[in-house]
């Protein structure tokens, strides 16, 4: 017989719903990061020794905890089910970590874009300010060019160009300005489901425990 009654029985009908839209959540998250990690475009632009590893930061904490996610939804199945104290306030927990997490992937995706931009554009630039010498720096801005359809840090340098190709500096601040709302946008509305989560966890866990006190 089930422990809680009324209103409460909403709450742990609720909760076994949220868990199935977590589950989604996580696959999402999941989804995201991977894509962001291995997307060729993004690979071939911060695959060249010294690349700056800055991006890749915000992205393995979505890929983390998208996987989390994926395994904590267990705990909040079967405490819901089993009306389990313990589970429910390990599910809690758990959702309280990667809030912290999601929140940090998406504050780190807005606070850093400026200076993960940058980090880019100075890494771009030093292969064209040496490309006459080293092979390796040159097929970097051939990468470049050719990902972003974009030439030089001017056009002025790329008197050949076709007329929709960019100058490098501004395709890079686009192309890494979308993934890095991407992260951010991802992180903190993510985060903010998870609240929802946590409140249903608790809201149940201190039903179970008043009945518990009553019997």
């Amino acid at each position: 017989m089930s422990k809680v009654q009324g209103g409460m029985k909403c709450v742990k009908y609720l909760l076994l719903v949220f868990n199935f839209i977590f589950w989604l959540c996580g696959s999402l998250v999941l989804a995201v990061g991977l894509w962001l990690r291995f997307d060729p475009k993004t690979v071939q632009l911060l695959n060249g020794e010294g690349a700056p590893e800055t991006f890749f930061i915000a992205v393995y904490i979505l890929i983390g905890a998208g996987g989390v996610m994926l395994l904590v939804g267990f705990f909040g199945c079967c405490g819901a089910v089993k009306e389990s104290q313990c589970l429910l306030a390990l599910f809690f927990a758990f959702l309280l970590v990667i809030f912290g997490a999601e929140v940090a992937a998406g504050v780190f995706g807005f606070m850093s874009k400026d200076k993960i931009i940058n980090d880019v554009q100075q890494f771009y630039s030093e292969s064209i300010s040496d490309n006459s010498e080293n092979s390796n720096s040159t097929a970097v801005a051939e990468i470049y060019h050719t990902v972003l359809n974009c030439c030089g840090v001017s056009m002025p340098l790329c008197p050949d160009a076709d007329e929709d190709t960019k100058d490098c500096l501004n395709a890079i601040m686009g192309f890494f300005n979308e993934k890095l709302y991407i992260i951010g946008y991802v992180g903190i509305g993510v985060a903010g489901v998870m609240v929802i989560g946590m409140i249903f966890s608790m809201v149940l866990c201190c039903a179970i425990r008043n009945n518990r006190e009553v019997i």
